[in-house]
């Protein structure tokens, strides 16, 4: 046996509009879950093709002239929070041959880099693995 509470007809509407709420409600939050999900899955699978390609690929060491130097800023920082900000550095190097290649290197690495550097830049794939600058051999610097 079923005790079955008999509802107003008002009380009928606004349990139809609470469900028709969290009808939507579930719908849109199961769809953000589910693109989240996909992006992230998306993502690593990116970068572990990205990371066997580079390790498939033979080491490099080539001839060439730092040509350009950018960062890239993201994050948030407000006036009355804390935020947190991250700097990615890139570098663009020219071979002997004409191709131009940028690089993601640490910032200890971009600051100690010049536009117009020259010497033995290293790589495996898109993978940065060192530049060795020529040396002047007039100061004893950089060229």
């Amino acid at each position: 046996m079923h005790n079955r509470v008999a509802l107003t007809a008002a009380e009928e509407e606004d349990m139809d509009d609470f469900y028709v709420f969290g009808g939507i409600f579930g719908a849109v939050f199961t769809l953000i879950f589910i693109v989240t999900f996909v992006l992230i899955i998306t993502r690593l699978v990116q970068g572990v093709g990205t990371w066997h390609k580079n390790n498939q690929s033979p080491k490099q060491t080539v001839s060439a002239v730092l040509v350009g130097k950018r960062t890239a800023v993201w994050g948030h920082s407000g006036t009355n929070t804390v935020g947190s900000t991250n700097t990615a550095y890139f570098l663009t190097f020219q071979t002997e041959s004409g191709e131009r290649t940028e690089f993601n290197v640490d910032g200890r690495v971009y600051g100690m880099s010049v536009e117009g550097d020259r010497g033995q830049l290293s790589f495996q794939g898109t993978r940065f693995l060192g530049f060795a600058r020529q040396q002047d051999k007039y100061s004893g610097g950089a060229t």
